[in-house]
């Protein structure tokens, strides 16, 4: 006999929201989160985008769960009064060379069932935005932004409806399979030592500690966990745009560089840039907004000297080091590894927030 039929480890948005299925489908459920607060990490350090499904490789889980996702997604913000808003997005050309790759961008996204992106010349572009400069854009309307804390808040909300837990200051030390079936999680909580407990079914979605936990379990190959810093600067007054702005994508790496995104109050911020390292330290280094302006002044070239303040950072919970190709979303069940009731997410970064409800989805069909 199990302590609880399934635990999830980990209560980011892609956690919660494979728990609230997980309720919603009869289960009883509990989230383990080691922080005093969920979505702490990776959830609560983003740009809070609602992604279109634009860049991803047909067929891939990052291009179905971020399509199907964002739909879901917009549903559950309307049915649950959490904030969010359609603000659009343009991808802008600075060079004919970017301007023939917009065609190709476009013809992925069509290819993922994105069919909403327009193109618009240089001096329609301008119309809309005229702080920018640029020789073509895409526009695509149904990219959004949202409340990311209000959003997992809601989750919680439906998942302890349903019957659902969220146990917080948990740690999760080590995790091991029974031999008569199920797992045994051994935990350290505040205030009351470490333990153990166990369940029949369990899922990993602990970001950037999923590998290391998944490991513990024989069998299940888990990738090795890489650490990206994308560092986020800011400028005091009003906004110069009024919808997201982003460059053309690197073409080796996919990176979608420098970027303009707006919050819920209408602040803007730029973001974020690509650094590796090797610990948790959310610092940002002032210095590195010097190599912003350039990036920035790309398309927008009324930024001033001396304007871009240190924001905020996030750690991104990569699979891929710096010089290999950036791999799908993984998510292992027993049809991958053979452990029975178990299920490890890995790589979860962006579209991860907006693919949440979808990749809960795909949890529960795994399980199944």
């Amino acid at each position: 006999m199990h302590d609880i039929e399934t635990i999830v480890i980990g209560a980011g948005a892609v956690g919660l929201a494979c728990a609230r299925a997980l309720a919603l489908g009869g289960r009883e459920v509990m989230v383990l989160e080691q922080h005093d607060l969920i979505g702490s990490e990776t959830s609560a350090r983003n740009s809070e985008v609602i992604h279109a499904g634009i860049y991803y490789p047909k067929g891939s889980l990052k291009a179905r769960a971020c399509v199907k996702g964002k739909a879901q997604l917009y549903d559950f913000c309307a049915a649950n009064g959490v904030a969010c808003q359609r603000i659009g997005k343009l991808i802008v050309a600075t060079s004919d060379a970017q301007v023939e790759e917009l065609a190709n961008i476009r013809a992925k996204a069509a290819a993922n069932g994105v069919d909403d992106l327009e193109y618009l010349d240089a001096t329609e572009a301008k119309a809309l935005e005229p702080e920018l400069l640029c020789k073509g854009a895409l526009k695509s309307p149904s990219t959004g932004i949202i409340d990311s804390h209000g959003y997992m808040l809601a989750l919680q909300g439906e998942l302890e409806a349903n019957g659902g837990q969220v146990v917080l200051n948990t740690q999760v030390l080590s995790v091991s399979q029974i031999g008569s079936g199920g797992f045994r999680i051994e935990v350290k909580a505040e205030g009351e030592g470490t333990y153990a407990i166990t369940c029949k079914e369990l899922v990993i979605s602990a970001g950037h500690g999923a590998p290391g936990l998944a490991g513990g379990i024989a069998d299940t190959n888990p990738p090795k966990a890489y650490l990206a810093k994308g560092n986020y600067f800011k400028i005091d007054g009003k906004a110069p745009f009024s919808q997201l702005i982003y460059p053309v994508p690197t073409k080796n790496t996919g990176e979608l560089g420098v970027h303009v995104t707006l919050d819920l109050q209408g602040r803007v911020r730029f973001g974020p840039d690509l650094q590796w390292v090797d610990d948790f330290d959310y610092r940002v280094d002032p210095a590195r907004g010097e190599v912003f302006y350039d990036a920035i002044r790309r398309y927008w070239p009324g930024l001033e000297d001396g304007t871009l303040k240190a924001d905020y950072s996030g750690i991104r919970p990569k699979i891929h080091g710096p010089s290999e190709p950036a791999p799908d979303f993984r998510i292992d069940g027993p049809a991958v590894h053979g452990v029975e009731g178990l299920v490890a997410l890995y790589g979860i970064e962006s579209p991860g927030l907006t693919s949440s409800l979808a990749l809960a989805d795909e949890v529960v069909q795994r399980l199944v």
